[in-house]
């Protein structure tokens, strides 16, 4: 008899949804030509990581907010994510890769280009006259003064 333990047990196991910082092959395929940057080497060495498993790991820097020292292992070294997307950006592939992305959502899903914003902090905003407009300019040297060598004019 097969009780609803063993019938779980026996089965094979389902297949996992896509995880939120995984590109799927599909877009991936949109991805990849435009993330390729021909570039000669410089020196002899390890052959090149594997860009989908970097893009994913810039993904989940994005999803996640931490650091790039927390980046996992499975998405490569922390230093070659960082230099490939340093690469990536100097050479305008990941501008055309959010345009590939937008495109691609777009026709998906569809985009109201209608409505529109951005939020953003660039600098800590200052508490009370602490600005740079309230700071003053140091003073210059006071001018030594002596006495009044005027007669008076009351004796």
């Amino acid at each position: 008899m097969t009780t609803p333990q063993t019938a779980a047990a026996t089965a094979p196991p389902e297949k996992d949804d896509p995880t939120v910082w995984r590109v799927d092959d599909g877009l991936w395929a949109l991805l990849e030509p435009v993330l390729k940057v021909d570039k000669p080497r410089k020196k002899p060495g390890r052959p090149r990581r594997d860009d989908r498993a970097i893009f994913d790991g810039l993904v989940w820097l994005a999803r996640t907010g931490a650091q790039w020292s927390q980046l996992p292992r499975e998405f490569g070294p922390k230093s070659t994510a960082h230099e490939r997307f340093t690469e990536w950006v100097e050479t305008g592939a990941l501008e055309r890769a959010w345009a590939v992305l937008l495109r691609a959502y777009d026709r998906d899903v569809g985009l109201d280009w209608a409505w529109l914003a951005a939020d953003g902090c660039i600098v800590k905003a200052p508490f009370g006259k602490k600005g740079a407009l309230a700071r003053r300019k140091p003073r210059g040297a006071t001018l030594p003064t002596g006495a009044n060598r005027a007669p008076s004019a009351t004796c």
